[in-house]
């Protein structure tokens, strides 16, 4: 039997009731009793009840949840893996245009005028005045030589003039006078035609006695070593005191000094044969050198040989520079650049692009994420670059460094390289 007080501590324990008043001093009726016991007992199942359902519920969510991260992390390995599966690829545009359209050719730069100097007469060098680097004008005294016998011919010839011009003024009033007595019937014929022939003699005397005085004054200027051209002294090989001997084609010729005329400089190019026909007569021309390879010089193609050397098979080529600011200088080395006319379809690749395959020369293109390899005609090849005449237009994307394995129809994935075609 449950007992009032029983009956309080339920009804606290539940939160059913609140009485204000206390049951201890009374007693329930049975009904009352049994009644509270069963509602009891039904609150408590409904709540084990649904705390099953939210336990069951939290299993389920959590069930779910990690079926759905597996799930998602399968497809995403899965999608790594089809990802991995295709080839990734560097690709590149081709450049319009070629390098052949610009031919670079070594030169030769020589001087416009290019002159040794030598003496014309016989002597000592007495002085000189210019030596290497120096730039002279055209007149200006460089050395002088004393040339002591060439002074004594002279001063003897010269004396020979005057006594051959006396012996002609003789002559000449011995010939008038016998031509009076001719008139007078004084003298023969014979004796005046005589008078007049010697007269005659001694004119053609007394100008061949000039004219070897001027020999000898001509040669007498000689002593005096002038420049014949503007222009820069390149040598100097003579001092003071050095026995000097005329001419160049003496046995042992002396160079006094080396002139070069720099104002103007030629520069000689050998174009291969192939090419001959693209160079023309006052087209223009471009130089650069190692030593300062951001400066670009112009020239101007004056002339050509109008014949293919048939040792080299080149043609000859002048290209005149001018120098009136000192840019070149002769003797180096330099290289011509000359603008050819352009291929209308040549496109430049790089050359790591090309693959060799038995059925020809082939080039890998991406053509919407599937290779298709492109046979193509190389022009020119300037070993990092080439030029390809045919096959390839500048909206291609052309594989670089393609593997062995590359073939028609593979799926790739494009991407730019930063390797570029060179024009």
């Amino acid at each position: 039997m449950i007992t009032g007080n029983e009956i309080v501590e339920m009804v606290d324990v539940n939160g059913k009731q609140g009485q204000a008043g206390t049951l201890a001093s009374s007693v329930a009726p049975m009904h009352a009793v049994s009644e509270a016991n069963d509602d009891t007992h039904a609150h408590v199942l409904r709540g084990r009840r649904t705390l099953g359902i939210l336990c069951a519920v939290v299993v389920a969510s959590a069930i779910t949840w990690g079926l759905s991260l597996r799930a998602a992390n399968e497809a995403a390995v899965a999608h790594a893996t089809e990802a991995a599966a295709v080839l990734s690829v560097n690709v590149v545009h081709p450049v319009e245009g070629s390098k052949a359209d610009d031919l670079e050719l070594p030169g030769s730069v020589q001087a416009f005028t290019d002159t040794p100097i030598y003496s014309r007469t016989n002597g000592y060098l007495k002085k000189w005045y210019f030596d290497i680097g120096a730039h002279v004008r055209k007149g200006d005294l460089l050395a002088e030589i004393e040339t002591p016998e060439i002074d004594q011919q002279l001063d003897q010839s010269r004396a020979e003039l005057e006594r051959m011009v006396a012996n002609a003024d003789l002559a000449g009033v011995t010939s008038n006078r016998w031509q009076a007595l001719l008139a007078k019937h004084a003298v023969s014929q014979q004796e005046a035609d005589q008078t007049r022939a010697n007269y005659i003699a001694a004119q053609a005397a007394v100008d061949a006695s000039r004219a070897n005085v001027r020999r000898l004054e001509q040669l007498q200027s000689y002593e005096r070593i002038v420049a014949p051209f503007d222009g820069v002294i390149t040598a100097r090989n003579t001092d003071i005191g050095d026995l000097i001997d005329a001419g160049s084609g003496s046995a042992n010729p002396r160079e006094l000094f080396h002139m070069d005329a720099t104002g103007t400089l030629r520069v000689y190019v050998a174009v291969p044969e192939v090419f001959s026909d693209s160079i023309h007569d006052r087209d223009s021309a471009t130089l650069t050198q190692d030593s300062n390879p951001g400066q670009r010089i112009p020239g101007t193609i004056v002339r050509n040989a109008n014949a293919i050397d048939h040792a080299t098979r080149t043609l000859n080529v002048e290209v005149d520079v001018d120098n009136s600011k000192g840019v070149l200088r002769p003797g180096a080395y330099a290289f011509v650049h000359f603008h050819l006319p352009a291929l209308g379809n040549a496109v430049t690749i790089p050359s790591n692009t090309l693959l060799f395959r038995a059925e020809g020369l082939r080039v890998g293109v991406v053509r919407d994420y599937r290779v298709q390899l492109v046979p193509v005609t190389i022009g020119h090849d300037f070993g990092n670059s080439v030029e390809i005449t045919s096959g390839l237009t500048t909206a291609e994307e052309v594989i670089l460094d393609p593997s062995d394995s590359l073939a028609n129809g593979m799926e790739v994935q494009p991407r730019f390289g930063s390797q570029k075609g060179q024009s």
